[in-house]
């Protein structure tokens, strides 16, 4: 085995799970010896909302291919591109496999359509918000064990969870909550491994919303080329493979573009690890700026490629159109079951608060936990769609 960096997170030193479990997690007991961050990994796996995930977008609205990524396959890719990037660097791999696996267990049915929806609906009552929801999911709502709700993940696996992207100011209400069960440091960075399991989403979905793009039609090799820095990539692989068919080297471009991208991400973090004197876990936490990522000059590079996405494929008149039929599908459902709540599933209804904010909230829990079928098929059931 090889060793972890001295930064890297320390299941044996983790600040333990907000429920005692009453045993040593390398006991050898009949669940197995496993450390907490890998039990961490492996709730999420074997979690319910995980499963759900197959059946979420990630860019297209119940696509009409099977070839297509949805928030499962997204988040698998997330998981091997962290993986590599942490052993790189030394950092806990299981750590950052379970993060990078459960970062968008918090989404609802259509993406950032139904999220919009949802927010819309919350806006009197504090808003929704998908991370915030994610730690929601996975402290309340899961509930397989008969002792507590939750999956009940350890104090490094909920902060990576609520700060991966950074520093938390004005907690959402979701958040605060969570965090008044659990202390998460809200204001402070989080690990190695979540910044790392960050970056990973970036890359990922950067990469391969191109791929599912030009599969779909929606996006086209000509309309890349204006980027200077996909040209430059893609004139090298032209030159690499003269007699190769410009579609047979899309799939060439996509993994010419991870590597690049994963190579910076693990070259910069060593170099501000070495320039902040970087050497424990704390050290990660207190520096107070990111230590993991892109170097200044990807960074912007990664911000134009998104502003070029949004231009033209998620704001594409096809995607458009699909975003504007879940939000009135989201939005139905979500007056359907303020007014008649017997139209949720028994257990769902029985346990309806009866005064604000908790109802709505209550509301949008079950509607967060559906997937874009299950959305599309009660709402035809309601409404009476054809």
């Amino acid at each position: 085995m090889v060793k972890n960096a001295s930064y890297a997170s320390d299941p044996r030193q983790s600040r333990g799970r907000r429920h005692d479990e009453g045993r040593s997690d390398n006991d050898g007991s009949i669940r197995g010896p496993r450390d907490d961050f890998q039990r961490d990994r492996d709730r999420i796996i074997h979690s319910i909302s995980f499963r759900r995930l197959r059946h979420k977008t990630q860019v297209f609205v119940a696509p009409d291919g099977d070839h297509f990524r949805v928030r499962l396959t997204h988040s698998l890719e997330v998981a091997q591109i962290g993986r590599t990037i942490a052993r790189s660097l030394g950092l806990n791999e299981d750590l950052t496999e379970a993060l990078c696996l459960a970062h968008d267990i918090g989404h609802p049915p259509f993406g950032h359509a139904g999220e919009d929806a949802l927010e819309e609906a919350l806006a009197d009552h504090g808003g929704f918000d998908h991370n915030a929801q994610t730690i929601r999911t996975l402290t309340k709502l899961e509930r397989p064990y008969p002792r507590w709700n939750g999956l009940n993940l350890t104090w490094e696996m909920l902060e990576g969870l609520a700060k991966h992207n950074g520093p938390i100011a004005q907690p959402t209400w979701a958040m605060a909550e969570a965090n008044a069960g659990m202390a998460l440091d809200l204001n402070s960075w989080p690990s190695l491994e979540a910044q790392i399991a960050a970056v990973a989403d970036d890359i990922a979905y950067d990469n391969h919303d191109i791929d599912d793009g030009i599969r779909a039609g929606l996006l086209s090799i000509d309309q890349l080329l204006t980027l200077p820095f996909i040209a430059e990539r893609w004139s090298d692989i032209c030159a690499r493979f003269p007699d190769v068919k410009r579609n047979r080297l899309v799939p060439e471009l996509i993994r010419d573009q991870i590597g690049l991208m994963v190579n910076n991400v693990i070259e910069t973090t060593v170099s501000r690890i070495k320039e902040h004197g970087i050497e424990t876990a704390d050290d990660v936490r207190s520096a107070g700026l990111m230590i993991g990522g892109f170097s200044d000059d990807m960074a912007a590079k990664e911000r134009t490629l998104k502003k070029f996405m949004y231009a033209n494929l998620y704001n594409h008149p096809e995607q458009m159109a699909a975003a504007d039929n879940a939000r009135v599908v989201v939005a139905d459902l979500v007056g359907a079951y303020r007014d008649k709540p017997d139209l949720m599933p028994e257990s769902w209804a029985a346990a309806l608060p009866s005064a604000e904010p908790d109802r709505i909230r209550h509301i949008a829990d079950f509607m967060a936990g559906m997937t874009d079928r299950y959305a599309s098929n009660s709402h035809s059931e309601i409404f009476g769609d054809t």
